[in-house]
């Protein structure tokens, strides 16, 4: 399925957050990581100024979050939530590690709405509330020094839902940077190559079509072991044409 479609299945539900600074955080954090879908349980304060500041160009899913009453209204519509938890409960999913459990979630999501929850700052999550997940989280931190913002905390779990719907598949292009990689080369282009270098092989001597041998056979192993793109055909066809045509280009004594 779509990476992008997976992600947009996803919902962010922050639940009684107290700082309007933190759900700001909270956007910036999920639009990093193509996540748009933010849900906002009881917050204390909310639209604020200061949750635009720190959303620092994601103020737009502030402007588009839904705010419920409850956690049970936030994951209406929803088929599967997993909890964010820092200890195990007498009640409720046992608790599983970030990677996993993400994993989980976004193949869930092929079949349908999911959501990641978050508890208030201070107190985390309530039993109540965490009875209404099918599975909970916890992120390992240091034991000494354990304390994690509720930004960042989104920040992890967003970024691990990025990195298991994308998973298998090429980086994605950023804009205005060319990707180092291009399309891989057709059968026509690569026959084309050996076509060439056999010209240019014989022009020059190095080859001898009455009596081949062994030679376009290991250049053909050579170049087979690797998975030649278009940009590396021209580029061999390229140094191949200069020698025939000098270019004009290239380093000068």
């Amino acid at each position: 399925m779509n990476p992008q479609l997976l992600l947009s299945r996803i919902r962010v539900v922050l639940c009684r957050p107290s700082h309007p600074g933190n759900i700001g955080a909270a956007a910036r954090a999920m639009k990093t990581m193509g996540l748009s879908s933010l849900y906002l349980v009881e917050p204390k304060q909310f639209p604020d100024p200061e949750a635009d500041v720190r959303a620092t160009g994601a103020v737009d899913l502030l402007q588009a979050a839904n705010i419920t009453s409850s956690l049970k209204d936030a994951l209406a519509g929803t088929i599967f939530a997993v909890a964010l938890s820092a200890r195990q409960r007498d009640l409720g999913p046992e608790i599983g590690a970030p990677r996993e459990t993400v994993a989980r979630l976004l193949r869930e999501a092929e079949q349908g709405e999911v959501a990641l929850v978050f508890g208030n700052e201070t107190m985390g999550l309530s039993n109540e509330e965490i009875l209404h997940c099918q599975a909970a989280v916890t992120i390992p931190t240091n034991p000494d020094f354990s304390s994690l913002n509720l930004g960042s905390a989104v920040q992890v779990l967003c970024y691990e839902s990025r990195m298991a719907a994308f998973a298998g598949q090429p980086p994605i292009r950023v804009q205005g940077v060319t990707p180092f990689a291009s399309q891989p080369a057709t059968l026509d282009e690569v026959e084309g190559l050996y076509g060439h270098l056999e010209k240019i092989m014989t022009d020059t001597g190095f080859f001898n079509p009455e009596q081949p041998g062994r030679l376009m056979p290991k250049l053909r192993r050579l170049f087979g072991r690797v998975r030649l793109e278009k940009d590396e055909i021209n580029i061999l066809r390229g140094v191949l044409a200069s020698t025939q045509v000098k270019t004009g280009y290239g380093r000068k004594d």
